[in-house]
């Protein structure tokens, strides 16, 4: 019998490793032609493979792609989160050389369907594209801000709101060398307990 355990161990670990070559490099392929996908969404029109890079910011690394053309960067695709009332809402934020938001695209979220889910559809999503935040203020109206929120999805609006915001902060880190505290500066709390998720929503 242990002659038998050990003989089935083997061929299934033999097995598992033959998977695993097999599709990492497809799986891999995937992933690359996905995040392609999204950068080439989020920013202008862009010549070459996307330079990838971190930069760690008030202790967190982010992950950051710049793009080119005629030589010249023309902008930076960067991921960013905040904690939205179901979970994790990662966005991929794209921002001109100039500092003004190109576009932005939702990478994942867990959010109510029929609520913060709506995060991911235009009516919302599209009021970031061209936006200054010279000019205008990434919170929602109801903080003060320019953000119209979604109807009864204060905190989803919230999250992508400050997703946004730290995307910028990091931009500016990019460009300057400088890592500000990006909590401090947008006012604004990353992570919300269950519980004040649940009191907030419909706020």
């Amino acid at each position: 019998m242990t002659l038998c355990l050990f003989a089935v161990c083997i061929v299934s670990s033999a097995l598992l490793a033959a998977v695993y070559a097999v599709t990492k490099e497809p799986i891999e392929a995937a992933e690359h032609a996905k995040t392609i996908s999204a950068i080439s969404q989020v920013v202008p029109e862009f010549e070459g493979d996307p330079v990838s890079d971190t930069i760690e910011v008030a202790g967190k690394k982010y992950p950051y792609y710049q793009v080119s053309k005629d030589g010249k960067p023309v902008g930076y695709a960067i991921t960013s989160s905040a904690s939205g009332y179901s979970g994790r809402v990662t966005l991929m934020v794209g921002i001109t050389a100039d500092r003004v938001i190109y576009n932005t695209t939702v990478l994942s979220q867990a959010e109510t369907p029929g609520l913060g889910a709506k995060c991911t559809e235009p009516e919302f999503a599209d009021q970031f594209k061209k936006w200054n935040p010279a000019e205008k203020v990434l919170k929602v109206k109801k903080d003060g801000g320019d953000v119209d929120a979604i109807t009864a999805s204060t905190i989803t609006s919230r999250a992508y709101s400050l997703a946004v915001e730290t995307a910028v902060a990091v931009f500016d880190s990019i460009m300057s060398g400088n890592a500000p505290d990006i909590e401090a500066a947008s006012g604004a709390t990353p992570e919300c307990s269950g519980e004040e998720a649940e009191n907030q929503e419909t706020k």
